[in-house]
């Protein structure tokens, strides 16, 4: 299968083009790098056309509520029209696990669109919701920094290997549409704080963690929302088992 990927220079799209081409099929990168912008148009029709399946793990470059809202909407109309033009028979999407019960949460209220946009595409879709990825982790402390010590609040995750993540996109761009969502997440449960004193364990920097329900992104989110429920399928990689492989 031709298979269009969206965001397929990053972090995950750039694993899931390795593995749909390791299986045989022709994946195409689709960036502002590579010709493609989904937020003006430009190089979409030719992008897509011939394509069976558009795969889309692109990310607004802000988390600002208005900016991630106009990314998401603006880049699926655009998509969308292309699709029905071209006749791609199968839309897969990136999402986030808890991302509908949030509604003060401004760019999970972005994604929220974004979804809404797919389901109404006419498009036959899959929806691959994620918990966060362990790549995540690092830069949420060092936003949460105070000198030496690192704030995080003791709100519970379920973190996931962005390579696990890949694999789930890539397994759903080869099946058929399942026009539902699928949650993902990782085989643990762990409380935010306690990932940062395993993180500083594993690679100690002079930094301690101090327990601050008010810090980091994800402060006031609601307990229990980041790590799904006993639909999820759980990933098989650890977070420590990652970090001593990175």
């Amino acid at each position: 299968m031709k298979i269009m990927v969206v965001g397929g220079t990053g972090l995950i799209g750039s694993q899931v083009v390795a593995l749909l081409r390791a299986a045989g099929h022709d994946p195409l990168p689709a960036t502002p790098s590579t010709g493609v912008d989904t937020l003006t148009g430009e190089g979409l029709a030719a992008a897509v056309k011939g394509a069976d399946v558009v795969v889309d793990v692109s990310n607004s470059p802000s988390f600002e509520t208005e900016a991630a809202l106009d990314f998401f909407t603006r880049s699926a109309r655009n998509l969308f029209q292309a699709e029905k033009e071209a006749g791609v028979r199968h839309h897969v999407a990136l999402s986030i696990v808890g991302v509908d019960q949030v509604p003060d949460y401004g760019y999970y209220r972005a994604k929220v669109a974004q979804e809404e946009a797919v389901r109404d595409s006419g498009v036959p879709f899959s929806i691959v919701r994620a918990t966060q990825f362990f790549e995540f982790i690092a830069p949420v402390m060092d936003m949460s920094a105070e000198g030496t010590e690192v704030h995080l609040p003791s709100l519970r995750l379920r973190p996931m290997a962005s390579a696990d993540v890949a694999a789930a996109v890539a397994e759903a761009a080869r099946a058929e549409p399942s026009n539902g969502v699928r949650n993902i997440a990782g085989p643990e449960v762990h409380a935010l704080d306690r990932l940062g004193e395993i993180t500083l364990a594993a690679k100690p920097d002079g930094r301690t963690v101090v327990t601050d329900e008010s810090a980091s992104p994800f402060a006031g989110m609601p307990d229990g929302v980041l790590i799904g429920d006993d639909t999820a399928h759980l990933a098989a990689t650890r977070y420590e088992d990652w970090l001593n492989r990175n």
